[in-house]
């Protein structure tokens, strides 16, 4: 498996860029690029967002389709509503999106970090206010030069504004995945909310405006651990943002008229937009990178300029270390295969987990310290205390039954009904004449079933003392 590892590069430093992505206090200034892969980023970006803000608002059976309800500990996912000790299915959820990222990174590179990390959405988000009130990169880094004066103030106060607004919807957003939208809106702008609600919301808020709007690529290179741990997911067939440096070197400006091979240049006209539209800084020329977020905007940008230049596309794109050797690419191998099967089992197992969830569940408590009594009429009576949770989103009615006993008796209601979410505690007793019978204990089994057929029975057993 070593021979499947990626070389290390040696970079010539007189080929590196001026950019200072290592230094948290230089700024990056992003240029506007489109093509291709900027739409479907774009897109991308754009329907994650909506989504994100637009879950929570769909209605489901009357209620909110999708709320965490953390005060009362019930959480409701479109017909289903989980519980704490459902929360073994988030287990599985983290698991499954663990290997996810495990496939997808070995197969494509890090483009969960270019396309569909919150962290890359929210800063495009964040730079597309940004040209809208500073204009470009150029023009950006001009302002910042400038001394304060009327234009700089109004176009900086236009996009804080525009920041904090997204910011704050962002929050917002957040937050009514555990508050009811219905109460969320309404009492957070009339100053009506409580104190968690308020605090959760200006939380996010606040993280949403310093990272997409101020830290940005230092989230990427300083503080994510994927970017330090993806190396261990690649290999030569992973695709990669690479740059074709047997087509592209030697590089060096020229006429659009000239002939490269004349001159003995390569494709690349060192134009440097492959690094100016870079969110993290690098340069791709320069091989394979951690800082590589592989959003394809260099791919874009050199597509642009091949255009202009009349040579053929590809010159950066998409592709793997041994499409670059002149090798071929084996998209199936072990570790693809393998992390592929390991995500159908967890998938499989996450949904048996999921059929399998019971619409109700019981809990058949007794008093220890009194084992049984004898009742007025001569019976040996037990007292059993019932909680039963209704794990539906409708008020259910429930029948109680017993088996295990012969000719015993049911002291209590037959019939209960329970409402949603509703833990409802309900004590029994069961008596029978211990005539006849020769054991101490008895097993019975205590059944809860609907009265109306559509959900399953529950049964758990517990023990009958008669004291004999």
């Amino acid at each position: 498996m070593m021979t499947d590892r990626i070389k290390i590069k040696e970079i010539d430093s007189s080929k590196t860029s001026d950019v200072k992505q290592y230094n948290p206090s230089n700024r990056i200034y992003v240029r506007a690029m489109y093509g291709f892969y900027q739409k479907l980023r774009r897109y991308t970006g754009w329907g994650l967002i909506l989504a994100f803000i637009a879950l929570p608002l769909i209605k489901w059976n009357g209620q909110q389709a999708i709320l965490f309800d953390i005060a009362d500990q019930q959480y409701h996912i479109f017909n289903m509503t989980l519980f704490p000790q459902d929360l073994t299915l988030l287990a599985w959820v983290f698991i499954i999106a663990a290997f996810a990222l495990f496939f997808v990174t070995t197969y494509l590179g890090r483009v969960w970090c270019g396309y569909t990390c919150p962290q890359t959405v929210w800063t495009f988000i964040f730079i597309w206010f940004e040209e809208r009130c500073e204009g470009s990169a150029n023009k950006r880094k001009r302002l910042d030069q400038m001394s304060w004066s009327f234009n700089k103030i109004w176009r900086k106060a236009a996009k804080h504004i525009g920041w904090i607004t997204i910011s704050l919807l962002t929050g917002l957003a957040f937050s009514s995945y555990f508050v009811p939208v219905s109460e969320l809106y309404l009492d957070f702008f009339t100053l009506n909310s409580g104190f968690a609600t308020t605090t959760s919301v200006l939380f996010f808020a606040v993280i949403t405006y310093i990272n997409a709007g101020w830290m940005r690529s230092i989230v990427c290179l300083h503080m994510c651990p994927y970017a330090r741990f993806q190396s261990a997911m690649f290999d030569k067939n992973t695709y990669i943002v690479g740059y074709d440096a047997k087509r592209g070197e030697t590089r060096g400006p020229r006429s659009r008229k000239d002939s490269p091979k004349e001159l003995g240049l390569g494709d690349c006209v060192d134009c440097d937009l492959c690094v100016q539209v870079c969110p993290t800084g690098i340069d791709i020329r320069n091989g394979l990178q951690y800082e590589c977020i592989n959003c394809g905007a260099c791919v874009d940008a050199c597509d642009y300029t091949m255009d202009k230049m009349g040579y053929p596309r590809g010159l950066i794109s998409y592709t793997t270390e041994e499409k670059l050797a002149g090798k071929k690419t084996r998209v199936l191998r072990p570790k693809i295969i393998a992390y592929g099967a390991l995500l159908l089992i967890m998938i499989a197992v996450f949904f048996i987990n999921i059929t399998n969830l019971s619409s109700a569940e019981m809990e058949i408590l007794r008093d220890r310290n009194v084992l049984y009594r004898e009742n007025s009429q001569g019976l040996t009576e037990n007292t059993y205390t019932l909680k039963i949770l209704n794990k539906t989103i409708k008020t259910q009615t429930y029948d109680l039954s017993f088996s295990g006993l012969k000719d015993a008796q049911l002291l209590g209601p037959k019939q209960i009904i329970i409402k949603p979410g509703e833990v409802l505690t309900q004590p029994i007793s069961i008596a029978v004449d211990p005539y006849g019978i020769k054991k101490n204990k008895i097993y019975i089994t205590i059944t809860l079933s609907g009265a109306s057929g559509e959900i399953e029975n529950i049964e758990q057993q517990t023990t009958f003392f008669l004291g004999l």
